[in-house]
């Protein structure tokens, strides 16, 4: 199955506008078999199925993982 290279995450934050995060897909698959992508610092990881579920990933101790508001393939 073809995966998009990316996507971008839009989490709810307390500024004035959400925080969006745009992950790129890498070689490794999560524990459901999808890949798994992660943003240019290796801090945000998620898992990603074709219909846009997100199992986010913890990369280090001590993490409150959030769940994005919205998951999109960036236009392009």
């Amino acid at each position: 199955m073809d995966y998009p290279e990316s996507y971008q995450l839009v989490f709810q934050s307390s500024a004035v506008e959400d925080d969006t995060v745009t992950v790129r897909r890498t070689a490794q698959a999560g524990a459901g078999g999808y890949p798994v992508y992660e943003d240019e610092t290796g801090i945000v990881r998620a898992e990603i199925s074709e219909r846009g579920e997100v199992r986010m990933l913890a990369s280090g101790g001590h993490q409150l993982l959030g769940t994005p508001l919205v998951v999109r393939a960036p236009a392009g």
